[in-house]
């Protein structure tokens, strides 16, 4: 693996847990460094990192809120 991209995955946490608990990718990244950005977007995926996910986990809080106060009236 180059030296770069081991400090995008050093600097960025997600990624690195990412890849030690996915070793399989150490085999991938090493014998075609191009491949992060297929990485990247595995973990966005597992982590529920995308901006659907994000939209979507935004939704269900204010359905949560909506049905408190619905509660309380």
């Amino acid at each position: 693996m180059n030296l770069d991209l081991q400090f995008k995955i050093k600097n960025n946490p997600n990624l690195q847990r990412y890849l030690r608990e996915n070793s399989n990718w150490y085999k991938y990244l090493n014998r075609n460094p191009e491949s992060l950005n297929a990485f990247t977007e595995e973990m966005k995926e597992r982590y529920k990192l995308r901006p659907g996910d994000k939209i979507n986990n935004l939704v269900d809080k204010l359905d949560l809120i909506s049905s408190f106060i619905n509660v309380l009236k």
